[in-house]
């Protein structure tokens, strides 16, 4: 059953614990979340994620025009929770990279995920070693809680091993919300623009996007797990969290 986790001012929160491991095993609950953008929590919600979920770190995957035009966001506001901001610049869109443009080759979207790739490494892996590290749960968002955080997130998951097809089923789930995650964004005076004419179905969420990404990586660099271990990531700390009985 889907780990959601049901808030006033964000639609697309989940706990990624259970999730089943190569060889047995599972994902450890309350150690990674990962949600939509977090600008309207309320007062209550506040509460929910940092008194009774115990987050200390959020890991926000949004550019730096995003941060400076939302917001650093409620959380901030939280002596108990640090904030970093590990931005998979370059954007696309007149602001944000809400916005997938065409490419050649490969799908746009296929496209636009390596690039967060081969742009920012440098963001991915702090983003790994941020989950690693945090001192309790650890959440990561972007806009929709869906490109940039599935990247980021599938990246985790690869590396403590969990099954690929659990990993590309977790990153469908964000499609039972994806109706309140465009109403929420195109409310928005920071993403509007960008998705003008843009339709929920055209964003929702392919299981072939993100299956073509993991083939993309076993073909040039052994797996997501080489990647990491080429950028210099180790996935002993990560393990240690992240892994049922292991964790928090």
């Amino acid at each position: 059953m889907r780990a959601w986790v049901d808030l006033e001012g964000a639609v697309n929160v989940r706990d990624l614990g259970g999730l089943p491991l190569e060889g047995g095993g599972a994902t450890a609950p309350g150690v990674l979340l990962r949600s939509d953008n977090l600008q309207g929590l309320s007062p209550g919600d506040v509460s929910q994620l940092v008194d009774d979920l115990g987050v200390r770190v959020v890991v926000d995957l949004r550019t730096g025009e995003e941060v400076r035009l939302e917001g650093p966001g409620p959380l901030a506001h939280e002596e108990r929770v640090e904030i970093r901001h590990r931005s998979l610049y370059p954007e696309k869109g007149k602001l944000t990279d809400v916005l997938i443009s065409k490419a050649d080759g490969e799908n746009p979207a296929v496209q636009y995920y390596l690039r967060y790739l081969a742009d920012r490494p440098d963001s991915v892996v702090g983003a790994l070693e941020d989950i690693a590290d945090g001192p309790g749960p650890v959440l990561v968002h972007c806009a929709a809680g869906k490109d940039r955080t599935g990247v980021v997130v599938a990246m985790a998951l690869a590396a403590v091993g969990v099954e690929r097809q659990a990993i590309i089923d977790d990153y469908v789930a964000t499609e039972e919300r994806i109706v309140e995650i465009m109403a929420r964004l195109r409310a928005s005076p920071t993403y509007a623009p960008d998705l003008a004419g843009v339709t929920d179905e055209s964003r929702k969420p392919r299981p072939e996007f993100l299956g073509r990404v993991l083939e993309v990586l076993d073909e040039r660099d052994g797996g997501p797990v080489g990647w990491l271990a080429s950028h210099g990531f180790d996935p002993a700390p990560l393990r240690s969290r992240l892994v049922e009985g292991r964790g928090l």
